[in-house]
């Protein structure tokens, strides 16, 4: 895709080659439509193939980085093979686009970052979270495995404990605390984080290329070799499409409350 083709990514050519990325639904909080959730996807290739291009540097509007996926792409595709197909290729292609983009990635996160934003926001060579940020996995709490980039990542970031527990309950992690258990590189005041990103970022661009380069492709290593992992997080993901726990979440999302999933209401027995 060209620049021009995205519609809710907007791109700024700053001065050394930088680019600044901003997810662009501020009404929405940046939540990924399917339109989104596919730029989301080949902004990585268009990059890449920019020679315009030495550092990317990802943010949101408004209040959120971007706050997980719209709940009505998430219902249409409940029980319909072809849409959780083509889902699961997007979240497939999703993450290997980022980690085979030769870039440097920067995400400056500004407020909630869910789903495939959350995505972007960790899978960043480097990740600035403000002060006012709020991560959240929220797979589970959707009734579905967590499989986009969980399996491949948290575990190397935070550690298996600290990874099981965010993963499984879906709480939330404020700035601080991502920063002091490793999820994200720094946290800086509300303020401070867009200087901080354009700082870095200029380092970055009138640094050695290609030393800077071949530094990432060598340490992202360590997460195409738990590509295996990763997808079969993300298949199991998908089977969570087919069972009723997942709509018992959306249902619950939308009218902000807590959800009664049907595979708890049975008695141990019947599972």
């Amino acid at each position: 895709m060209k620049y021009t083709e995205f519609q809710h990514i907007l791109f700024e050519h700053r001065e050394n080659g930088i680019l600044w990325m901003t997810f662009n639904r501020p009404d929405r909080l940046n939540a990924a439509n399917a339109r989104l959730h596919t730029e989301m996807v080949e902004v990585w290739d268009t990059i890449n193939r920019d020679p315009n291009v030495r550092v990317a540097v990802v943010t949101g509007a408004g209040r959120a980085f971007s706050a997980g996926g719209d709940l009505q792409m998430v219902e249409n595709a409940y029980q319909n093979y072809e849409e959780i197909a083509r889902i699961l290729d997007e979240a497939r292609d999703l993450v290997y686009n980022i980690l085979r983009c030769q870039k440097p990635i920067i995400s400056a996160i500004n407020g909630p970052a869910v789903g495939a934003g959350l995505v972007v926001a960790l899978l960043a060579d480097i990740s600035i979270a403000a002060e006012s940020a709020r991560l959240a996995d929220g797979h589970v709490r959707m009734g579905v495995a967590a499989g986009d980039h969980a399996a491949i990542i948290w575990p190397l970031l935070c550690g298996m404990a600290k990874a099981k527990y965010y993963l499984m309950t879906s709480d939330f992690v404020s700035g601080r605390e991502a920063e002091r258990i490793g999820l994200v590189s720094m946290c800086v005041p509300d303020d401070q984080l867009l200087n901080k990103a354009m700082e870095i970022a200029t380092q970055l661009a009138t640094g050695p290329q290609y030393a800077i380069r071949y530094t990432k492709r060598a340490l992202n290593q360590w997460l195409l070799q738990a590509g295996p992992i990763f997808d079969h997080s993300l298949a199991l993901e998908m089977l969570g499409f087919f069972y009723e726990d997942m709509m018992a979440g959306v249902e619950a999302l939308r009218q902000k409350r807590p959800p009664q999933y049907p595979s708890s209401q049975k008695k141990p027995s019947q599972e």
